[in-house]
């Protein structure tokens, strides 16, 4: 059968001169990041290749590049678009215009809602964004066995849409207590995938226990948060992904490991960051001039969000401004401050009509809140003595403190201690398969009076709420089962607050601009009512997560994380 040449042939002529080339920037000055030099010339376009470099063109349409510098587009290495909470189509209307032109994104959190349905949406919706989003195939559904999740993906579940045209490989594998255990669902996870791409998540990981979950065949980490620990694992030949969201926030601190000899194992990542950071900061962007002001040299910044960031995840094609490369290029008005102009992706300049008359992937998950309305009594800690265990949250790091402290008692119950800043926190299961409630105690929030629900609960996304009143409590979590999942605040028997996220209970169905005014508007509420930490839902959501040292809460109790067992109650 023959095969079609003909977009070869145009390529040719088009880098030769003999016929314009389909798009042309004239007059730039462009970011080698080979080189590390600032070269000028033409940069021409075929479809969505570039044909040709540091020579002159014409242009069946020309840009003007007159003092922009022209750099590759930016490659954010790992991100669960689901923390954005917005739909992938609206994350791609936020991120893509701020040059984000390749994202690599994890769907665990739908995943461990609704399992292989959730997978599907991500796969359907990526089929159909200007972006090219890539997605890794999530390696723990659930992510332990120490908590309830909405399904189980094994690896045959998952090795049906390996050579799926948008997947990379197996994404972050979280549960390396499973893997030191040698359970064997975990080891057949990674014999499935070996010899393919095997994203990690070692957050404090060293030495033998270092050693032992490379040799499996995992090749970067995201989890990193100290220089001493990144340079352990750069020895280790381990691919730093330098993160940067919304409450883990690592590039200040790792900038001073990139340089010209490590950027070709760094990259950046944002994990889990929310769309009102997004539109007030940047995306990649704003990871990228952050380590330049914190004394990253600027070729290697750039090196390392772009050519690295490729090379790390097989992606041969792109981050470069070279003939043979996908034409994502990103337009700035100054380099160090990273000031995007304009965005072009895969040949295509991106304007508003860019994101015009899509086909959306139909929403799923709108009925994933399958738990019965709660009352104060469900939330009552029953317990003989008042030392406790109590989770200790600070902010800016989703890493928590394993706390002891006596607690009041009032007949027979353990309750809260507001006047010392000791909120109750329990977890709510959700999925319709059990009705477990975790109960305990959190530090760290500040709050008195106050309740606070999340339907977003890190990994496995049961309810998680927090306060001083059961009441108030039981109003926060039963307003998130009416809304179909979403965030809410509650004081004094009525709701101040709310954010709805039907789509899964983590996702909504509204345009980014709304979505990142509701959240505003929640953050500034629960910041007038006292509460210290910026990002207060967010560090309610992770509170859940049994995978982060050092004490969490699922809804099957208090977790020691460091023993990856669950504490007697």
């Amino acid at each position: 059968m023959a095969r079609d040449i003909s977009h070869i042939a145009r390529r040719i002529d088009q880098a030769l001169g003999r016929d314009a080339a389909d798009l042309v920037i004239k007059n730039t000055r462009f970011l080698n990041v080979v080189t590390g030099e600032i070269a000028s010339g033409d940069i021409a376009i075929s479809g969505d290749r570039i044909v040709g470099t540091y020579e002159q063109y014409r242009g069946r349409v020309e840009i003007d590049g007159g003092d922009a510098i022209c750099v590759p587009g930016f490659i954010d290495t790992h991100l669960h678009v689901e923390s954005t909470l917005v739909t992938p189509d609206e994350f791609d209307r936020c991120a893509l215009p701020r040059g984000t032109t390749t994202a690599i994104c994890d769907p665990h959190e739908i995943t461990n809602v609704m399992g292989a349905p959730g997978l599907r949406y991500f796969l359907d919706a990526s089929s159909n964004m200007a972006m090219d989003l890539r997605v890794q195939l999530p390696s723990c559904v659930p992510a332990t066995e120490l908590e309830t999740s909405g399904a189980r993906l094994t690896a045959d579940d998952l090795l049906p849409f390996r050579d799926h045209p948008k997947v990379i490989g197996l994404a972050e594998f979280m549960n390396f207590p499973g893997l030191f255990a040698k359970e064997p669902e975990v080891l057949d996870k990674l014999a499935a995938f070996e010899g393919g791409h095997i994203d990690g998540h070692a957050p404090f990981l060293k030495g033998m226990e270092l050693n032992a979950y490379l040799s499996c065949g995992i090749r970067n980490c995201h989890e990193t948060t100290t220089v001493d620990e990144a340079w352990e694992k750069l020895r280790k030949g381990v691919h730093l992904l330098i993160r940067d969201g919304t409450v883990c926030k690592d590039v200040a601190t790792l900038a001073e490991v990139i340089d010209a000899k490590t950027s070709s194992f760094c990259s950046f990542c944002t994990d889990d960051r929310n769309p009102l950071d997004i539109l007030e900061e940047g995306h990649l962007d704003h990871l990228i001039r952050t380590a330049i002001a914190k004394g990253a040299p600027v070729a290697d910044v750039y090196r390392a969000a772009t050519w690295s960031a490729a090379r790390g995840f097989g992606l041969a094609d792109r981050g470069l401004i070279a003939p043979g490369q996908r034409a994502d290029i990103v337009l700035l008005d100054h380099l160090a401050e990273c000031r995007v102009r304009q965005v072009i992706a895969g040949g295509r300049v991106v304007s508003d009509e860019t994101f015009a008359g899509r086909r959306f992937a139909p929403p799923v998950g709108l009925d994933s809140m399958k738990l019965d309305p709660v009352g104060a009594a469900d939330f009552a800690v029953h317990r003989v003595t008042p030392s406790s265990p109590v989770i200790g949250v600070t902010a800016g790091t989703v890493t928590t403190q394993f706390l002891t402290r006596d607690l009041p008692m009032r007949n027979g119950l353990r309750i809260a201690d507001p006047a010392n800043d000791i909120l109750k926190v329990c977890v709510v299961a959700r999925h319709g398969k059990n009705r477990n409630i975790g109960r305990g105690f959190v530090t760290g929030f500040g709050l008195r009076g106050v309740a606070l629900a999340s339907s977003i609960g890190h990994d496995s996304h049961n309810v998680c709420v927090i306060g001083d009143d059961d009441s108030d409590m039981a109003l926060a979590v039963n307003r998130l089962i009416a809304m179909g999942g979403g965030f809410a605040a509650a004081r004094g028997g009525r709701i101040l607050g709310e954010l709805k996220l039907p789509v899964a209970g983590l996702m909504s169905l509204a345009p980014f601009e709304e979505v990142a005014g509701s959240l505003a508007g929640l953050k500034r509420l629960v910041r007038d009512l006292g509460c210290p930490l910026p990002e207060p839902f967010l560090q309610l959501a992770f509170l859940p997560l049994p995978v982060i040292p050092h004490l969490r809460i699922t809804d099957r109790g208090l977790v020691d994380v460091d023993r990856f067992e669950l504490l007697a109650a």
